[in-house]
């Protein structure tokens, strides 16, 4: 029987170290139970790691839509701590599609907040300015930032989208009425070329004014209270001041973190390469009173059989790095290589009970009133 340590919401205000105390959300109107997350993921950080996948849930290795289904919950027996959504189809769709979206979504969302455990959001949104979805394409795509911010052409536009966003989240009720709290991580991977929003397409400027317009907007005018904004760049970093170029201020971010594929296994294994942009990240967060996690990471396909103990875990435990989660990509549902967590009969699938059981890693049914 697997022992570990779980979140009591009772113990939370005994024992709230110093620097815990430092710590604040950038919402000072954040709902109790977006308070209560970011607390306790700040506790838990010290001695464990939330496991999550994207799209555990609505998907998996060669099926779609079953009831309480995860592909990691059908190896372990538990969901994943923290489970990846995307709010991808909640712009550029005709009106019913974004409709069904948003039912979607909601249900996602609000089973995953009933049974105890987190929401984190992506984006991958389509450029609204051109043809083209959300990669950069040199021949259609247009440079979409400067022209969503204020006093851009399609500013309105934007704002129009952000309020679909906004109506979404504060209808994403739990059985106990509650607002489902939400980490929200929009632009991801800024600091590469891929997306429309990456960094050859747009100035430093040009990319801060964006991020600081959709909190405010978000937050101030659309009155969504139940976001927690990480921040979160590709591997291309080296040093703090390399991390940090785009950043909009500490005024605007909750958690800092980072996607990194290249490093654990997708174009090297460079491992202690790896642990230091980890490291950047979290003695920034340590020093700056936010949060820290492994935002995106994973290996395809997973042809590593000891992968997840000997690779990811033994980073993971690297000293002093507290994070708060680290989340696997998708398990596509139809193609047979494209898949990042593991499967019964997967090669992998021992290694990942190993992970499973380490007292460090913690998985939905480890959670406890971590809404409290």
């Amino acid at each position: 029987m697997k022992q570990k340590w779980i979140c009591i919401a009772g113990a939370l205000v005994i024992m709230t170290s110093a620097s815990s105390q430092t710590k604040h959300l950038i919402d000072s109107k954040a709902t109790r139970e977006t308070k209560a997350l970011f607390k306790n993921l700040d506790k838990l950080a010290k001695d464990h790691i939330l496991f999550g996948h994207q799209h555990a849930t609505e998907y998996g290795h060669g099926w779609q839509g079953d009831a309480d289904r995860s592909d990691v919950k059908s190896v372990t027996g538990s969901h994943p701590a923290v489970i990846g959504v995307d709010f991808s189809g909640l712009s550029g769709q005709p009106d019913n599609n974004i409709a069904r979206t948003k039912e979607s979504l909601r249900k996602t969302i609000t089973d995953t907040y009933d049974r105890g455990g987190i929401t984190t959001v992506a984006w991958h949104f389509n450029n609204p300015a051109s043809a083209g979805g959300f990669y950069w394409n040199d021949s259609i795509s247009a440079p979409a930032v400067k022209l969503i911010i204020p006093d851009g052409s399609y500013h309105e536009k934007y704002k129009s989208i952000l309020s679909t966003i906004a109506e979404l989240a504060r209808s994403v009720k739990g059985k106990d009425g509650k607002l489902a709290p939400m980490i929200f991580r929009p632009w991801h991977e800024f600091d590469g070329g891929w997306f429309w929003w990456g960094r050859p397409h747009c100035t430093i400027d040009e990319f801060k004014s964006l991020w600081r317009f959709t909190v405010s907007y978000l937050r101030d005018s659309l009155q969504v209270h139940n976001f927690i904004y990480a921040f979160s760049p590709d591997c291309t970093f080296t040093s703090e001041n390399e991390y940090l170029e785009r950043y909009p201020g500490d005024e605007w971010v909750d958690l800092v973190g980072m996607d990194n594929y290249a490093d654990w296994g997708r174009d090297r294994y460079d491992i202690p390469a790896g642990i230091s942009k980890l490291r950047i990240v979290a003695d920034y967060a340590k020093k700056h009173g936010k949060l820290a996690a492994f935002t995106e990471t994973g290996l395809e396909s997973i042809p590593n059989k000891t992968w997840w103990t000997e690779t990811l875990l033994a980073a993971l435990k690297s000293s002093g790095l507290q994070l708060s989660y680290v989340l696997v990509w998708r398990n596509d549902t139809r193609s047979p290589t494209h898949f990042y967590a593991p499967f019964p009969g997967q090669v992998s699938e021992a290694d990942f009970l190993k992970f499973y059981n380490d007292p460090y890693t913690l998985f939905e049914k480890d959670l406890k009133k971590i809404y409290k």
